[in-house]
């Protein structure tokens, strides 16, 4: 054997490793277009760290419309006409905090999405790049109904509880099927901080917030804001 072909015979095994590592993110997510995510990164630290776990799967038929309506007027009302990246809503963000006023996010949903399936916790450049990845792959794979669907199912809404049947059952003792405009609304108003604002029996900020959502709640079904969701 030539010192060339000694020298592909043992790349082929690096190459391999490299595929199989390539495939596996989207081997993951294919695999999560069809399967309940078993758990999360997030909770399994949470768990660990002794808040429990509650996660109840609910399908996007067994959650009320309004929740849908509720989380896309708060966090992304672009969510059914971007491809996983609101790049005004990032320039915003950039914006904001260059003039030293308070942080803003500028995460999607998807980006949400995929962070908190396929990632840990974190604000870490490599995380950042990870959580891109993702984005493109689930907005590729999944489409806008199942990245929803995985959304209201993974999110926390307050320590220890995931997803919209476990949320509506604590704070609202009901099944996410039967929240009603206002209660989906205050359950979205508290999305960006779970842990410190409480959905039911909300202080004056949760109120105001809540009813700032529950208006644009309005918006979003006169514009068909979440037409690519609720078909």
């Amino acid at each position: 054997m030539t010192g060339t072909s000694q020298i592909k015979a043992r790349g082929r095994p690096i190459l391999m490793a490299l595929l199989i590592l390539a495939m596996l993110p989207i081997g993951a997510v294919i695999i999560h277009r069809f399967v309940p995510p078993p758990t999360t990164l997030l909770m399994v630290r949470q768990a660990v760290a002794g808040e429990g776990l509650t996660y109840e799967w609910r399908g996007l038929n067994d959650i009320s419309p309004r929740l849908v309506e509720a989380v896309i007027a708060a966090e992304d009302a672009r969510f059914c006409e971007h491809r996983g990246f609101d790049f005004a809503a990032i320039e915003k963000a950039l914006d904001s905090n260059a003039r030293g006023r308070k942080v803003r996010g500028g995460s999607t949903i998807s980006q949400q999405t995929a962070k908190n399936v396929f990632l840990w916790p974190g604000r870490d450049w490599i995380r950042k790049g990870l959580e891109a990845g993702y984005t493109v792959l689930i907005e590729t794979l999944w489409g806008k109904r199942r990245i929803m669907e995985v959304y209201l199912n993974v999110a926390e809404w307050a320590p220890g509880v995931y997803g919209a049947e476990a949320a509506a059952r604590r704070w609202y003792g009901k099944s996410a099927a039967d929240l009603n405009a206002r209660e989906a609304a205050r359950l979205a108003a508290i999305l960006p901080s779970p842990r410190r604002y409480k959905a039911a029996s909300p202080g004056p900020y949760v109120r105001r917030r809540a009813g700032r959502v529950q208006a644009a709640m309005g918006t979003v079904r006169d514009e068909g804001l979440a037409a690519c969701v609720l078909k």
